[in-house]
């Protein structure tokens, strides 16, 4: 059976990393849609990837995995002459900062939150997936990093605001609001047609990514269009569509913890995210793993 493209890209965050040197990246399509006078969204494998490129530098948020490096290279070349200058990654996860190391041979500064640097220094392990990850290599991490708030880079003719989210889809989220495009890249903190997957063993919580999506969204105009982490391109109502259904679980998941309920009991609860899963659960996480994922962050809070 042949999986969508979407499902494929989903499925490798599942697979242990040396099974996927076994893969054939040569058969991933990277396509690249033209968002502005000098802003694309290019997509692959794993998380989606923005690009400003113009007279003074070539700018990409997340650079999906290593094979696909020379690939993506590729495709930036038949937009722009002008070599990679900088690599900002939204998270650690390696299908946004897989490419780090490649660029950054090749000249690229790499720029991340503090957080980002340290969870790809050490080794990190996710008790919902039961799987470490090895730390990263040296020339993989960010040489660039910031505490918190914003830190903003005036290129190609437009502001880039580079905005930290506390304790969202990971402790380490950035999302990059393209102030003259009007398209905010929110990395992970918002998925489009599957379930989301949020990392509580790395710092990430449900209440944040919905804080982050309120904040986003009051940055937003109407016309505003977000470069998700995996999906494709959104709209406000969209986003807020996908807000409302995490909050919406969320109150519920909370109810049931209230009441004294297992994460097992949780995870069977079908009311808490049932009109949702044929529409978001098909794709990734399955509406159980989302309601399980949930009740491991919000049994901790009680």
């Amino acid at each position: 059976m042949r999986l969508a493209p979407l499902l494929a890209a989903a499925l490798v965050l599942l697979v242990p990393a040396p099974a996927w040197a076994q893969r054939d990246w040569s058969k991933v399509e990277i396509k690249a849609t033209k968002l502005g006078e000098s802003l694309f969204m290019i997509q692959g494998s794993g998380g989606n990837i923005g690009l400003s490129i113009g007279e003074d530098a070539t700018f990409l948020v997340d650079d999906q995995y290593a094979p696909l490096t020379p690939r993506i290279v590729e495709a930036i070349a038949k937009l722009t002459p002008k070599p990679v200058r900088f690599v900002l990654n939204t998270h650690w996860h390696d299908d946004h900062t897989g490419g780090n190391e490649n660029l950054g041979k090749a000249g690229a500064l790499l720029v991340a939150h503090d957080n980002v640097r340290k969870r790809m220094s050490s080794e990190q392990f996710s008790e919902f997936w039961k799987r470490a990850t090895p730390p990263s290599s040296p020339g993989s991490l960010p040489v660039v990093t910031f505490s918190g708030g914003t830190v903003t880079f005036h290129l190609n003719g437009e502001e880039l605001r580079a905005i930290h989210m506390p304790n969202a889809h990971t402790d380490g989220d950035t999302i990059v609001h393209f102030v003259k495009a009007d398209v905010i890249h929110t990395g992970d903190i918002v998925w489009m047609g599957l379930y989301p997957w949020i990392d509580v063993s790395a710092g990430g919580t449900v209440d944040g990514t919905i804080a982050a999506c309120d904040r986003m969204l009051a940055m937003a105009g109407e016309r505003t269009r977000f470069i998700v982490g995996h999906g494709p391109l959104a709209s406000v109502s969209d986003v807020r569509g996908y807000r409302d259904m995490l909050a919406k679980a969320a109150e519920r998941v909370r109810k049931l913890v209230a009441a004294g309920r297992s994460r097992e009991e949780i995870g069977a609860s079908v009311e808490v995210s049932g009109e949702y899963d044929e529409a978001w659960g098909k794709r990734f996480l399955t509406g159980k793993q989302f309601r399980e994922m949930l009740a491991d962050d919000l049994l901790r809070k009680g």
